[in-house]
This record gives structure tokens, sequence and C-alpha cells, in this order.
């Protein structure tokens, strides 16, 4: 008998599988693999567009209270990562936003509405906080999403939220160890090498995630990344970063990263990556976001991704490369936590000012003009990463309030109050330039930058520290009125 003939065998490798799915209700061939043992689901945008918040809730309820836990994934992370609000922009404040305002309390209480804003969807793992410590400000993937660049900063912050999020009912995951924030490649699309010594790594990296562990965090993410002194696979891949991870006194569960990201798919492929992921320690194998290749992507586009991954488990099993004790001990850890959510969260919540938050956030550079009425906007910033999951316009038209839009390399306005969005200024590099070019032509135009600020541009600057609606809608208040530096 095959291992995907035997149902013990098929019960247990389900356990350890984590797909995405497309729709915005559980799919057939979804529900016969939870018959099966899957451990769950994770929710992206494109499951909740058009939808009442709680249809897919009430379905991932029915079937737990009928059959046994699942685990439902969401990256909800506030600021530029939404699921939940990935149409019209998030109301919660990001992580960048929290850690320049540095008060825990609101930190923590942005947990608390991230856990209630995931679980009135269905999901009871969010996918967050960001434990990333952001040193390299050419960073495409991370910057705003984490907290800060300095590790005592991270670390507070970061057992902050995953206590409001745990206290709110639903597992925090902490992300994306041993550390995303020292990188100047997206591992969506390629593959991250740190170039700095373990010395490094354990002093500026390596604490929020200690921090996390020890304040109880449920589960930790890998990341796609190369620590050249552990080896030539990356982390998630990596037997001696998770033992590291375990060295570190971590029993809870290990999830991977997405394994359709370029830096698995492509250079070992999602399949014998889900192997080797297995065999190197992970617990929980996250799949995919089946809308990723866009329009390439084919209609059974999720069901590809699950059986590529599946029947490779199932092959390496008959093989003897992969021993089912392995598979059955992260099982078990996976079908633990479930369990373990069941208990009723606590109903007393923290007062949350979010545009107060938000305000706090923004600092200027030189003099703000007053800006009131209709704005053009020109929008110079590249596109949303993968991780953002959202092309929605909610920045552009709140800061335009009724203006038109323009981005890209659109011709500069020869007159009228302009604002120029940028993103990535933090480093030199094309915005910069483009920057430079329109405060040639419109020394009056203004800049809000929603990524990470770096020196000084020609242009007076508003900084958001977040690409979101609450940022947006905060922003624009002020471009109404007028700021000082």
């Amino acid at each position: 008998m095959t291992a995907a003939d035997d149902p013990t065998i098929r019960d247990l490798v389900g356990g350890v599988l984590w797909p995405g799915f497309l729709g915005r209700s559980i799919p057939d061939w979804l529900r016969r693999e939870l018959d099966s043992g899957l451990a769950g689901a994770v929710l992206f945008a494109h499951n909740l567009h058009g939808e009442p918040a709680g249809a897919l809730a009430a379905e991932f309820a029915a079937y737990s209270a009928e059959t046994r836990p699942l685990l439902v994934g969401i990256d909800e992370e506030g600021g530029n990562v939404t699921r939940v609000d990935a149409a019209l922009g998030s109301t919660l404040p990001g992580a960048a936003q929290l850690g320049f305002v540095d008060d825990l309390g609101a930190t923590e209480a942005v947990g608390e509405q991230l856990a209630d804003r995931s679980r009135a969807v269905g999901a009871n793992v969010v996918l967050g906080p960001v434990a990333d410590v952001n040193t390299d400000p050419r960073n495409p993937v991370i910057g705003v999403r984490s907290f800060g660049a300095d590790p005592e900063l991270v670390s507070r912050h970061a057992v902050a939220q995953l206590r409001g999020i745990q206290r709110a009912g639903a597992a925090a995951c902490v992300k994306h160890f041993p550390g995303h924030g020292d990188t100047h490649l997206d591992s969506h699309h390629a593959m991250p090498e740190l170039t700095i010594g373990l010395d490094e790594l354990e002093r500026i990296h390596l604490p929020p995630f200690r921090a996390a562990i020890a304040a109880g965090v449920a589960a930790v993410m890998t990341a796609h990344i190369i620590v050249p002194e552990w080896g030539t696979a990356p982390a998630t891949l990596n037997p001696v970063a998770l033992a590291h991870l375990r060295g570190l006194g971590f029993e809870g569960v290990i999830i991977t990263d997405a394994l359709d990201m370029a830096a698995v798919r492509e250079s070992v492929g999602a399949g014998p990556g889900a192997v080797q992921a297995l065999r190197a320690g992970a617990d929980l194998l996250c799949i995919s976001n089946p809308t990723n290749p866009g329009a390439a992507a084919a209609a059974d586009q999720d069901v590809r991704d699950f059986r590529e991954v599946q029947q490779a488990i199932f092959a390496a099993l008959d093989d003897g490369t992969l021993d089912v004790a392995i598979v059955a001990r992260a099982a078990e850890r996976v079908r633990r936590l479930a369990v373990s959510l069941d208990a009723a969260p606590s109903n007393e919540r923290m007062p949350l000012d979010t545009r107060r938050v938000a305000r706090e956030a923004i600092t200027v550079d030189a003099e703000i003009p007053a800006l009131p009425g209709a704005r053009a906007v020109l929008d110079v910033r590249g596109r949303s990463t993968l991780a953002v999951d959202s092309d929605a316009d909610y920045v552009e038209r709140a800061l335009a309030a009724g203006g038109r839009v323009l981005r890209g390399d659109a011709a500069v306005p020869g007159g009228g109050p302009l604002v120029v969005i940028v993103d990535a200024v933090g480093a030199p590099g094309p915005q910069r330039d483009r920057v430079a070019n329109i405060a040639a032509i419109r020394p009056d135009a203004v800049v809000v930058d929603t990524g990470m600020p770096g020196e000084p541009l020609p242009l007076p600057t508003l900084h958001t520290r977040a690409a979101s609606r609450l940022a947006a809608e905060v922003a624009s208040e002020l471009l109404e009125s007028g700021a000082g530096a």
C-alpha cells in the first residue's frame, strides 16, 4: 500500500498542510481534504471581498464544531498589510507607526483588534507580529512592516502585540525567523542572503524572537533567507536554522513562509521544498496564495499548488526520503495548537485611539504649505509586493481629495496643488531621482512618503510610515491646513 492509499498516513500528511484556496466559500476539494485530516487553510484578500464578513467564519466554525478544530490563518498586520480590509485599506496603525510612537498600550490594543478582525472572518491564527529588525533601508519587503531598526524596541512591541492577539483568542505567529530585516531582496521573487556574521545575527536580529518565545508566542514563521554560516539552504529548509530556533526554547508550531515564493519555488521547487522543510523541523507548511501568478493563474491553481506539495510528501514517504515519525510529530504539534484555541477569549479590550497614533507617527521635513481642496496626486511608487496582496488606490484617493491621480512617468502637472507619493526614498534610487526631477519643474510640490524616511528630499515631505487608509486620511487632513517641521 502506498502512502496515498493509507488513510492513517493521509490524515497525518493533511495535518501538516496549510493551503490557500480560490473562492469565497470552502470549495469541494478543500472540504474533502478537511475530511481527510487537513490542518486548515489560509485566507487571502480574494477570499473575503464581496461577501458578508462572517460568511466564511460560519463555514469554518460549523466544520470545527461538527468535526474537529481547524487552524485558519491570515496575514493581518495593520498598516500596509491587511486581508480583511484590502479593498478599502487598513484603519489600524502598522508596525512602523507603532514603533515610532512607542506606546506599548497602543501596540497591545492593536493586537487585540487584529485578532478580533481576523476571528470575524473565520481566522484564528494571526500571521504576525513582524519581529524583523529593519536595518537595511533598501529592504523591499519589510520596511514599514517592522517596528523599527532597534532590537530592543522591536522586541518590546512584538511582545506587546502578540499578547494582545493571544488575549483576544487567536494564536500569534511572529515572523520571519531568523530575521528578514537586513536583506535587500524580496523572497517572493528571489533568494535573499544575509551578509552578516552570526554574532550580529544573535545581537541584532534574534532578540525579538527570543522575547516572543519567552512571552509564550504560539507559532513562529520561517524566512526563505540564507545564513551562510548555517549552510546553503534557506532557513525554512535548513535543519541547523530550525534546530537553533528550538534551542531558543520554542516548543510551539514552526510555520513555513509560503512555499510558492520564488526563493523556494525557483530553487528546489515547492514539492521538494516541502519535504526538506519537514525534515528540517518545520511543522506546518504554508503552501501558497493561488492568485500570486496573476493573469497566469489557472482556474484550479489552488488545487494544483496543493497537489504538488501533497504528492511530493507521499512520494518521499514511499521511497524513504521522509520518515513518517517526522510527519506524525509535526501533525501532533499542529493538532495541539488547534485544540488550544477552543477556549473563549477575554472580552475586555484596551482603549485605542487610532487617529492619535497615526498623527503622532507623522513627521515633516520643512514647512508643508496648506493645500485645501482637490489636489493632483502623482504616485511614483512601484507595484505593491505580493505580501501586500492588494493594488487598491485608497492612498491616492484619500490624498487627492477629489483631484486627479497620475502614476509612474506621467507628465508633471503645470499648475495647481501637487502631491507626490513615494515609498522607497530611504536610500538612493529611482524614486529619489524622480523627486529631484519633479522639484526642478514644480518646486511648490509636496511629497508624501509612505515608506521609511531617509535623507531629506528637495521638496517638503510628510512621512506617514504606512500606506494605509488610516495614514492617508490623517495625512490629507494635515495637507488641508499645512504643517510645520
